[in-house]
């Protein structure tokens, strides 16, 4: 059987077909989730799947044995590929189509698909029917459900059969459906050549007197072209004998046809760029939805961002106040060492300093109650009573965010509800989930770090006090030192050399120097508790910070917890309006390149002729 289809025509048809069918089959993923598209443009994108997803399709009709299975098996060159029998056999439809293996792929449906590596499938695409008598209403309605699908529509007659009432029925019937009609005349071999002429002449004449209708007839015999295979290879004479060679000259002619096959190409684009207009229109006018969507979620961002603030005042008015504590309670500290180490008491301090020196237990006695001085003094000015007030200051931070979160989520609460009340039905009924206020309040993140705050609260209280006391102490002892060692100096050289004005002067100078110094120690010994305190005050805010951050963020999520189904409906349409708009633009501009290699089809051939 000699190729006389172009082969280049053949190829850009195919590639043209499969674009389409790529094209088609990444719409039908995003159209049924258009809203107010309807299922009925959805359907007629499947059908025009169907189309670009087969090459010319020929699809054989007739009553049960009449040998439509036997006469595509014997196109095809097998014996067995489709089940034949005196009994209707077929109850499904079934797609013939090329494959690298033999293969039945069977669907949930009416239609299974048959793969066979056979050449002629490149070109067509077979289908085999159940029959059409009126005692199998299923499979008629069946049939008849597919026959808008088809290029071409074979009816198969039998030839002892041919143009019975029922079959003109058919044929009647088809020409309803404006397709293009064969009609096939099986077990022609059964005849003689003039009962061939006058069977064949009988059903051109029926067709044009009863139905004025014009059909090619053609007398062919199954059995005779299954002969005239062996192995992969057939007889060029018993294939002519058969008739079966008619349907290979048929299809060279169609194929042949460059505006036939461009229709062919047309047909499912053009349905699917209709759909796509309309689908396109769907997506914009749900665009307005999007926009109220939009505002939806840009009134909770707002209310969060304002919820978020409003909290993040909270904690540092709590930790201005407990800045405060700690400056009013250093400014306390600074005061009241400056009194302890004044100048006025230097005397009295050098005295006591000098009766420890000397082991006086009496003196040595109220010397060890000296210390006790600088707790008396920090008490008479009241320099720790800000630090004790801390946990008052602290222990209101939790409340006070506490409440604010919770009447933050009840109205977040009453917010959605009515937001969620106003949208359609159909978008309501996609709400996940329920809007209402969570039972439980998580307060730990405030109340863990009671422990750590309590050390550094005793840790400004006694241990500065006992720095200000040692301080205070070693600084007396140094001075008495001193001023001892001066004295004893001074008589030293008094004995030796007798009382000299200008040596007493400089001895006296310099004990009177050293009696200034206790008021400096005192500044650098307030310098140092000021920094101390203002390091435990940072590790104090830092501490309350960090929990007051967890406490919020805690507050946050409640929030977000709470409007959580109506912000996710928000972001999922946003992302499937998004989503379907970006698909349908590709899908235009691819369909709108088809088209243009959709007129370039056969050029190149027709020039080259």
């Amino acid at each position: 059987m000699e190729d006389t289809v172009d082969t280049r025509l053949v190829t850009a048809y195919e590639a043209i077909r499969r674009r389409e069918y790529e094209v088609i089959n990444d719409l039908l993923t995003v159209l049924p989730k258009i809203e107010t598209l309807g299922e009925e443009r959805v359907a007629q994108v499947r059908d025009a799947l169907f189309h670009a997803d087969h090459p010319y399709l020929m699809v054989f009709v007739g009553p049960f044995n009449s040998g439509k299975s036997s006469l595509i098996n014997a196109l095809l060159g097998t014996q067995d590929l489709l089940t034949v029998g005196p009994v209707p056999t077929t109850d499904r439809i079934s797609i013939l189509r090329w494959g690298i293996d033999t293969q039945r792929m069977e669907s949930g449906g009416e239609v299974d698909t048959v793969f066979h590596p056979s050449p002629l499938l490149k070109k067509v695409s077979f289908v085999d029917t159940p029959g059409l008598e009126s005692i199998f209403q299923k499979h008629e309605e069946t049939t008849r459900r597919f026959l808008h699908r088809s290029d071409t529509v074979v009816l198969v007659m039998l030839a002892t059969q041919a143009m019975t009432q029922r079959n003109m029925e058919y044929l009647q019937q088809l020409r309803e459906y404006g397709k293009k009609v064969l009609i096939v005349i099986n077990q022609a071999d059964l005849l003689s050549e003039d009962e061939k002429q006058a069977v064949r002449q009988y059903v051109l004449d029926q067709s044009l007197d009863k139905l004025n209708l014009r059909v090619p007839v053609w007398m062919v015999s199954a059995r005779i072209g299954q002969a005239a295979w062996d192995g992969d290879t057939v007889n060029p004479e018993k294939w002519a004998e058969s008739g079966l060679n008619q349907f290979e000259q048929y299809l060279d002619e169609q194929l042949d046809d460059v505006e036939r096959l461009r229709q062919k190409l047309q047909t499912p684009l053009q349905i699917t760029q209709n759909v796509h207009k309309v689908a396109l229109e769907a997506v914009k006018a749900n665009q307005s939805v999007l926009d109220q969507y939009q505002s939806i979620a840009d009134n909770i961002q707002q209310q969060m961002n304002g919820y978020e603030r409003e909290l993040q005042k909270i904690i540092r008015d709590q930790l201005t106040l407990i800045g405060g504590k700690f400056s009013e309670a250093t400014l306390r500290g600074t005061q009241a060492i400056r009194e302890v180490f004044q100048w006025s008491h230097t005397i009295k301090a050098v005295r006591w300093g000098c009766m420890d020196i000397l082991g006086l237990s009496r003196i040595f006695a109220r010397v060890r109650q000296n210390p006790s001085y600088t707790r008396l003094v920090f008490e008479e000015h009241k320099v720790y009573e800000p630090i004790s007030q801390l946990p008052d200051v602290v222990g209101q931070l939790g409340p006070r965010l506490e409440g604010k979160d919770l009447q933050d989520v009840d109205d977040l609460v009453k917010y959605a509800q009515k937001e969620i009340k106003a949208l359609p039905e159909t978008i309501r009924g996609k709400v996940i989930g329920d809007i209402r206020a969570p039972v439980k309040y998580d307060r730990t993140a405030l109340q863990e770090i009671r422990a750590d705050l309590e050390v550094i609260e005793g840790e400004s209280r006694l241990i500065e006090t006992e720095r200000i006391e040692n301080g205070l102490r070693n600084s007396v002892l140094m001075l008495a030192t001193f001023e001892l060692t001066l004295l004893i100096i001074f008589i030293v050289i008094q004995l030796l050399n007798g009382f000299d004005l200008g040596i007493f002067l400089v001895f006296l100078g310099m004990a009177i120097i050293g009696f200034f110094t206790l008021p400096i120690i005192g500044r650098i010994l307030a310098g140092g508790h000021t920094n101390r305190m203002l390091k435990l005050q940072a590790q104090y805010i830092e501490i309350v910070s960090k929990a007051a951050d967890k406490q919020l963020q805690h507050g946050m999520t409640l929030r977000q917890e709470v409007v959580a189904p109506l912000t996710r409906l928000v972001e999922a349409q946003t992302q499937i309006q998004n989503e379907q708009l970006n698909k349908l633009q590709k899908a235009n501009q691819q369909m709108v390149e088809i088209e243009a290699e959709l007129g370039k089809l056969g050029k190149k051939r027709l020039f080259g002729r």
